[in-house]
């Protein structure tokens, strides 16, 4: 039986998910934590905590991480985690598996508090170094060899003991770090646990919640809704407090230019107006990208309820193969609503729906309940479709050429005579305040109505196809690539099929991105809108899938699968044996705590952790929020854990993953 070792890298995790995932999957890789052992170090972290993450320890897995990626980020990685083995093992005498892998466990746990939960260090010197604002407030090593952790104790004690001060708070010992050059860290022993963390009052707090103090643990709904999401292997769990995550968001908004008092009051009426309570996520590994069972949960007080309607779309498969985006869902009405009701707690509402509708209003002259949310109450889609170069080649779509690709939007009618109502003052709108050319025109037997700009440039054509389906594109001539229905159908097309989830089913909304022909290309002719550190982000990235359903009243569910680019393994270089504890970690198995400071390794984000993600990413819109950021400038890190080369996971258990997806 292979030996398992615990490979230090478990704590760049963040840093590795932003150079493989991308920023949009940066967010959900932080993440996982083994439910049989759920209560536990879940019992430590305060109950406000932002977000909790357990990632995995086993180098099978690790080894299977650093597979994805393409050759640059992979370098990138490398040479990040160079240094923090450097600056946080090396330095301080310390060898990982000589003194940290005998006795660390299976999971280890890390957390980021709000950042006004503990009072931040006024010596200048225990300020957080540039580039390392990010790492864990909290990381939590469970001890699985309490014997071996002593010897690493006695050797701490006897090595450096000048290095370390230590102190008692409520009964419990703490350790602490005395350097003037390294970022100071604190340590303590609770149980079976090694604690580390970056500010002595996290400590405090840590403690007392050991002693009683709420815990995320206790946190209504957390264990009942993360046993829902479990795996056989998984390789990360995440869990992202919702309330904690709009009030950071509301402060770092354009909604804070406020006086202090006055913010702070706003982002405590945001938390408690926040409807929904928190959002999780369960990782695995399989052998093109990593896939995601995620859940999302309302408060049990919370006023709101989900309208348990999950109606599989099926106009995906009136799109043509070559589709480059896809986002459907079972009700526009209903996710009009939806998003209505919960933009008002959540900072991070792209457009006020008071907007959209005066937008409309003013704009088109229409009344979005009055005149178009009546008959919009079946299944909807909206996709981006390259236009054909024998399209672009027409004469009259000449001006058309820099755009590349159109959007065309479908829906069900629900009431197709109230449709042709809202179509009919739509085109007259379009030609007397906008001067725009409207006539009737036929793409072989199919009737259609199209606008043309006087000046050129812009265009758009609708009608109607089979089953009341309403069609309308914009941008680049694409409707012959819909009309007449086409032989071969976004459904059939390779890519989509490995990357978006056929469960749960049925399902209420999917979403599909070709990111390698839009993001990845020069296709789209967009300007610059990227970094070059994203674009570096981006390129480890094929396609992403999402699949989303309401399960009931309270909850909803999703999977998330990130197709990655792997990347042709380098030349083994000689691999250095001391992966990283920044001081001693001297657990010892009473309360006590003789541990010296242990492994931190940050996951170096360079997102803030406050991203935009929403609570579902469903056609429905629970609330959008999210814990890492979209697409930040990343560090430059390097993907490939200086752990065991052991094998990665049998294709058998692949084959099997793959069919439960």
């Amino acid at each position: 039986m292979l030996k398992k070792n615990k490979p230090f890298l478990l704590l760049t995790l963040g840093a590795t998910i932003l150079l493989i995932g991308g920023g949009a999957t940066a967010y959900w890789l932080l993440v996982q934590r083994n439910l049989s052992q759920v209560n536990a170090p879940a019992q430590l972290i305060p109950q406000d905590a932002l977000l909790t993450a357990s990632i995995s320890t086993d180098s099978e897995q690790w080894e299977q991480l650093s597979e994805y990626g393409t050759a640059e980020t992979k370098a990138a990685l490398e040479k990040q985690l160079t240094q923090l083995r450097n600056d946080l093992l090396t330095s301080n005498g310390y060898n990982y598996e000589k003194d940290i892998q005998p006795w660390l466990g299976e999971t280890a746990m890390i957390a980021y508090l709000s950042s006004s939960s503990v009072a931040l260090p006024t010596d200048t010197e225990q300020a957080p170094p540039s580039g390392r604002s990010l790492l864990p407030d909290i990381i939590v090593l469970p001890i699985e060899n309490p014997a071996q952790a002593k010897e690493l104790l006695e050797k701490a004690n006897s090595q450096k003991a000048k290095s370390f001060i230590e102190r008692s708070y409520k009964g419990i010992r703490i350790r602490e770090t005395q350097k003037s050059n390294v970022r100071g860290l604190s340590t303590t022993v609770l149980g079976r646990f090694l604690v580390v963390t970056n500010n002595p009052k996290t400590t405090e707090r840590v403690i007392e919640t050991y002693k009683g103090a709420a815990s995320v643990a206790a946190t209504p709904g957390y264990i009942k809704e993360l046993s829902k999401i479990g795996a056989s292997e998984p390789f990360a769990q995440l869990y992202l407090n919702i309330p904690t995550f709009s009030a950071i968001a509301a402060a770092n908004s354009t909604r804070a230019g406020l006086p202090n008092g006055a913010l702070r009051s706003q982002n405590e009426n945001l938390a408690a107006n926040q409807q929904w309570q928190g959002i999780a996520a369960t990782v695995t590994l399989e052998r093109e990208g990593m896939h995601f069972q995620g859940i999302s949960w309302l408060k049990p007080n919370s006023s709101q309820k989900n309208a348990v309607q999950n109606n599989t779309s099926r106009l995906p498969r009136r799109l043509p193969e070559e589709t480059w985006f896809m986002l459907s869902g079972g009700n526009l009405a209903q996710f009009w609503q939806d998003y209505a009701q919960g933009a008002e707690s959540n900072p991070l509402t792209p457009i006020p729906p008071v907007n959209i509708t005066a937008g409309l209003q003013a704009t088109l002259g229409l009344d979005l309940e009055k005149d178009l949310l009546p008959w919009m109450g079946g299944e909807f889609s909206i996709a981006l479709i390259p236009a054909s170069r024998n399209a672009l080649a027409l004469p009259e779509n000449q001006q058309s050429t820099q755009l590349g690709a159109g959007v065309v939007f479908m829906i069900q009618a629900s009431d197709r005579k109230l449709a042709e109502k809202s179509l009919k003052q739509l085109d007259e709108v379009m030609a007397t305040r906008y001067q725009f050319i409207v006539e009737e025109t036929k793409l072989g037997r199919q009737p259609l109505v199209s606008w043309a700009s006087p000046l050129g440039g812009v265009s758009a054509t609708h009608g109607w196809l089979e089953g009341n389906v309403l069609f309308l594109t914009l941008g680049a001539p694409i409707v012959n690539a819909i009309v007449p229905q086409p032989q071969a159908t976004l459904i059939q097309n390779p890519l989509f099929q490995e990357s978006v989830p056929t469960k749960p089913n049925p399902s209420n909304g999917q979403f599909f991105l070709d990111v390698e022909d839009t993001i990845n290309s020069s296709n789209l002719n967009l300007p610059q809108l990227l970094s070059p550190d994203q674009k570096r982000l981006a390129k480890a990235v094929r396609a992403i899938g999402v699949t989303t359903a309401i399960s009931d009243e309270r909850s909803n569910r999703f999977n998330l699968f990130v197709q990655l680019q792997k990347a042709t393994k380098p030349t083994p270089s000689t691999p250095t044996t001391s992966p990283t504890p920044t001081t001693s970690p001297t657990p010892t198995t009473s309360p006590t705590p003789t541990a010296s400071p242990t492994p931190t390794a940050s996951p170096t984000p360079t997102a803030s952790p406050t991203p935009t993600a929403s609570p579902t990413p469903s056609a429905s819109p629970a609330p959008t929020a999210s814990p890492t950021p979209s697409a930040s400038p990343t560090p430059s890190a390097s993907p490939t854990p200086s752990a065991s080369p052991t094998p990665s996971a049998s294709s058998s258990i692949e084959l099997e993953r793959n069919r439960n997806r």
